[in-house]
Formats: structure tokens, sequence, C-alpha cells
């Protein structure tokens, strides 16, 4: 530590309690003590950067852990932490201002106004190290000249400033002795996990030095240049994300001496979640993630970017929401978006990878981003009675729109929709919200929201000529199906080709499929479906039903009105059905498996000429209640 002789000391006061700084650093200020090394970093660094000014000389750091302190520091014991630079140093009148006044700093201009090629403060920096020590020694001589001098604060309020006589190289390092609780932080393992996290990229060498020798841990940073190499900067993002990325997005705002770029995800991100941005500050590490660097739509991107011109707060560990940061946060996402416009021109086909990728994603952002909404719209795709479709196709195609608000409806109004007409499937997630704003964003398209009732009502009844043979035929076709809980309507349908259709509205397919899953699920459960159908369908009563719409145009359908045996009708009406159902993707019962059985059986005795044995009773009938419909037959009635 040097002799005594001539020296001059002097016990002075901090100009605050330090006690409670410390305190309030650990407790509110700073997440976790580790970043005391991050702090004595930022300090070493400027003052290389202060040293370049001076003489143009300096610029290593060099970290000596816990006991492992070598013998040239002269510090006499092995049993404390050591970090020296070559930098500008310090006089003794600078220490006593500047490690005495809590948030003063060196690295101003001649306006007092703060420097941006500077990192933080000196003062409250190290103040950092209470945080594991319980004394601080500094060493320093100053490029400007003057005598070396030595610094020793404590954690009880007091420090003491001495000059030296002894020679000391240009510079300052700073010894720790570590608390009780604190040595693990300050050894080997720690050191060099916490340098690499912080101090990969920086650009002065810093430099590990342990008994097995020096150890180099900073490099280049590939997202600052990534035209330079362009394989390393996609190697960087695959050990950020896990895999390899979409494509990169180069990122830059020379205002704010901001740059870095952003990886596209290869993969969709849990529903709501924000991509964070690993952020830099003069390339030193200060969030890995930082929320509020992109835009909140951008959540298909995740972005590593440094900054000389923005702020940190006091714990630089994120950033001050200001005018700086708006700025970044509006350039970088103008960025995103003139990627995403170049993909669409230029490469469409990665584009439709990018989408497929995101699209959940991006529609359910669509809803409250204006933003994102006019600028991403156009390249989602919505399923259609026309085929899949983009929303730029669609609207190109089609000035008036017809959504289903489910997959059920889609799936039935389709078969009844007019092959000049255009009708959405809103049924998936988000797709009817994104059909909905399709005015605002394109004025001169018009949506309408259809329903399967209101479609099988706008249908024609067959002419008045047929009028009452359709009666009659609607009349004994629902008795057949009565079992089944099935109504039978005539309508002309402008598709000859298509025999039947099975209609029901939302309110009744819900009832169906709770009635279903009441006979799986047993009482118990049943009784809980039961109190949920009062309570999500009040005023559902019975006389709700599916209907078998048959359609009068059909040639099956005509004959049907002419046949004279009960069973052949019978059967025909039942496979019908059964068609319905299957061309509408609905779940076969196990009435309707019963019915689709023996109808086949039968209708194949009859082409073979054999008197087929009279139907068989449902297992079960499709009503309200467990309970088989009144007129089932028995099965021993034969």
């Amino acid at each position: 530590m040097g002799t005594d002789d001539g020296a001059h000391e002097e016990a002075q006061q901090f100009q605050v309690d330090l006690r409670g700084v410390v305190d309030l650093l650990s407790r509110h200020i700073y997440s976790s003590p580790r970043v005391y090394l991050r702090e004595l970093l930022q300090n070493a660094r400027d003052a290389i950067t202060a040293r370049h000014e001076v003489d143009g000389r300096g610029g290593t750091i060099r970290i000596t852990p816990l006991a492992a302190t070598p013998p040239s520091t002269g510090s006499g014991t092995a049993e404390e932490f050591v970090l020296a630079d070559d930098g500008v140093g310090l006089t003794a009148a600078e220490v006593a201002e500047l490690l005495a006044t809590v948030g003063r700093s060196s690295k101003r201009d001649i306006f007092d106004l703060p420097r941006s090629d500077y990192l933080g403060q000196f003062g409250i920096g190290l103040l950092s190290c209470f945080m594991v020590a319980d004394t601080i020694r500094i060493r320093s001589r100053s490029a400007r000249g003057g005598a070396p001098v030595e610094w020793i604060g404590s954690a009880d309020g007091t420090f003491r400033v001495r000059e030296l006589d002894e020679e000391l190289p240009i510079g300052t390092s700073v010894h720790l002795v570590p608390r009780f609780d604190s040595a693990d932080l300050l050894r080997a393992p720690a050191v060099r996990e916490l340098a690499e996290t912080f101090a990969e990229f920086l650009p002065v060498p810093v430099l590990l030095q342990t008994g097995g020798g020096t150890t180099p841990l900073t490099h280049a940073a590939p997202f600052l240049e990534p035209a330079q190499d362009p394989v390393a900067v996609v190697q960087y993002g695959r050990e950020l994300l896990g895999a390899t990325p979409l494509d990169v997005i180069e990122l830059t705002d020379a205002a704010t001496g901001t740059r870095g770029v952003g990886y596209v995800l290869p993969y969709a991100p849990p529903p709501g979640a924000r991509q964070a941005t690993r952020m830099y500050l003069g390339r030193m590490l200060l969030s890995e993630r930082a929320d509020d660097v992109l835009p909140d739509w951008a959540f298909f991107v995740r972005a590593v970017v440094d900054s000389t011109g923005l702020n940190p707060t006091a714990s630089r560990e994120s950033l001050v929401d200001d005018e700086a940061l708006a700025r970044v946060r509006d350039e970088l996402g103008a960025a995103i978006r003139r990627w995403v416009l170049e993909l669409g021109l230029r490469e469409p086909h990665r584009l439709a990878q990018f989408v497929a990728v995101h699209e959940v994603g991006l529609k359910s952002l669509i809803r409250h981003d204006d933003e994102l909404a006019r600028f991403i719209t156009r390249w989602l795709t919505v399923e259609t009675t026309h085929g899949t479709m983009t929303v730029g196709d669609l609207v190109e195609r089609f000035d008036r729109i017809r959504y289903a608000e489910s997959v059920d409806e889609f799936r039935q109004v389709a078969g009844i929709s007019r092959p000049e007409q255009v009708l959405v499937n809103g049924g998936y997630l988000y797709d009817a919200d994104l059909i909905r704003r399709l005015p605002e964003l394109h004025p001169a398209v018009s949506v309408e929201r259809v329903d399967v009732v209101g479609e099988l009502d706008r249908l024609d009844p067959p002419p008045l000529d047929d009028r009452a043979e359709a009666v009659a035929l609607e009349d004994r076709a629902s008795a057949v199906l009565a079992e089944v809980g099935c109504q039978v309507v005539v309508r002309m349908i402008d598709q000859p080709e298509l025999p039947s259709l099975y209609v029901a509205d939302p309110a009744v397919l819900r009832r169906l499929d709770r009635t279903r899953t009441k006979g799986i699920t047993g009482a118990l459960w049943g009784g809980v479906l039961d109190r949920i159908d009062d309570a999500v369908s009040p005023g559902e009563g019975p006389a709700a039903a599916a209907r078998l719409c048959l359609n009068g145009a059909n040639r099956v359908v005509r004959a049907l009105r002419d046949v004279g045996d009960d069973a052949v009708f019978a059967r025909t009406v039942q496979l019908l059905y059964i068609q319905a159902l299957l061309a509408g993707h609905r779940p076969l019962g196990d009435a309707d498996r019963a019915l689709m059985t023996g109808a086949l059986a039968d209708l194949v005795a009859l082409s073979a000429g054999v008197v087929p044995v009279a139907p068989a009773p449902l297992p079960v009938a499709l009503t309200d209640d467990d309970s088989p419909a009144p007129d089932a037959l028995d099965p021993e009635d034969g």
C-alpha cells in the first residue's frame, strides 16, 4: 500500500449518508449485486476514452478475481479482487471531489452537458461495489500529471485520501475485499460470466488474469456491421433464438447513434408475447429484455441494438422513455415495415412463409393497431368459397364481402351460396374481426354478416304448381327423421347437383353437441351441462331443431315425391340426411350411425330383390333429455 512517509492523510465525511445510499442501491435501484462488475467496467472504459483525448494512449482493462491477485499490483495480499485500467487516472483533487459526491461525473463537456461517448457516472457507479464489499480501495495516477493517489472508502460512511510516494503506472485500479456473503461473486467463475455478459462487445480489450494465464473476453459485435459478415450475423441470431431466423433486418438511426439488427422469428411466439430487445449502450449490455425499443406490433422480431444517444435510468438496466427513445422506436418500426413491403414486392414466396408462421399473431394485433393493419392486412389469408385468398386479392375481386361467424355456419351457407358471390369463413381465430375492419382500410368494400336461418329464408320455395307436393314431401320426410330431431323443408337451390343440405343455427348445433356429450359423460357432468344450457340459452325451447333442406331442383328429390314404397322412401331420406351431415362436416352420433347402417343394408337388399326386415328402432333419440323418444319402437315388436 506504499509508505506513510511524507503522506498527507485526512479523514473526511461523505456528503450523503452512505449507509442509506447503499441500502437504496441494493434494494431499490439495482436488481442484483452482480451489477458491481458492470459499473466498474463502465468506469474503466470511460477512463480509457478520456485518456485517448489527453495523449492518445491507453486501451486495456485487466480483471484479477479473488484469490488470484498478482504481486505486481503492490497490494500485498491475494485475498482481494482487482480491476485495473490504463485510462486517464485521477488526481488527488479529482478523487476527493468525484468520489465524495454521489452522481458527480467528470464526463461532461465545457458547457456542462453529458458526453455521449461515456457510459456512466463515476461516483454512483463506484458505490455499487459496497453491495459486495465493506471496503473499496482505489489507487490511481493521472495522465495529466501529479502524484499517485490512494482513496479508501468504508461502508460506515467515511473515506480517506492520500498521495503516495511510490511509482504507479498511469491509470486506475479498484481493489475489493469481499463481504462475508459475497465472495463467490468476486471469484473467477462468476467474474468471467459477468464480464462476458456485460462487456463481450466493448471496443477495448478486457483481459481476465487467473493462475492459468490471461484470457481475452471481448470480441467484435457481428450485429453492428451485418453486411460485412452475414454468416456471423445469422449464427449470432441462431444462438439468440435457438433456431435459424427467417430473415435479418438492419436497424439504424443515425441521429441517436443507434444500430443493430432485428431477427425475424422462425416460430410463432406465445399469444400476447412482446418481443424483448437485447440493448447495449456504448456496446456495454444494458438489458437482455428491453421491451420498449421496438413498437408493440413488432412481436415477430427479436432485436439486438447498440446506441450512444439513448439515456439509461439510474440503475442503467433500462431506458428513459423520452423523445430520443420515441424517435428510435419510430425509426426501427419504419425499417421493419420496409422489410415487409420489400419482401412482398421482391420475394412473395418468402413473405408467404413469414405470414404462415405469424398469421394468428398478426391478425390478433390488427384488431387494435391501425399502423400494423394498414401495411400488413393485404397479405393475410382467409378461407372463402373461392378457396384460400389473401385479403389483397379478396378486396380487389369483390366489393361486397359476406362472412359467417362460425365454421359450421360457413359450411352450411357455402352449400347454398351463389358462385358469383364470395363468402368468407370468419370462424377461425380473429378472422371475423379482420373482415369487419375491411371497410375502414378499404372504403370501397362493404361487409355483410350472414347466418344460416337468414340464408335459408332467402331461398325460394318450389313453384306454386309443385307447392302441394312439396308440402306433402316435407311432412312425410319429417316423420322419417323425427327420431333424430330433424325437420325437413323443400327449397329451390341454384345448384341442381346438390340434393340436400343440413341446416342448423349455432344454438341448435350447440344443443345437439351437448346432448351427445351428456350421453358420454354420465350423470354428474350431464347435470353441469344442463345448468350451462339454462345459462347460455335460457329462451331456447323444444321447437328449436335442425333442418334438412331438400333441393327441389335436384332430380333425386323430384323423384322422391313419387316413391310409394314406404321402406324405400324412408331409407332414401335417411341416406340424404347422412350425406348432408357428412358434407357439412358434422360428427355422426350413435343414432346417426345406426340409421346409416340400416339404410344402406336395406337399400342393398331392395336392389337385390330381397324384402328387407322392418326398420329397427333407433337406440337413443336426440331429444333434450337422455330418454328415448315416446314413439320409438320396441325392439321386440319386430
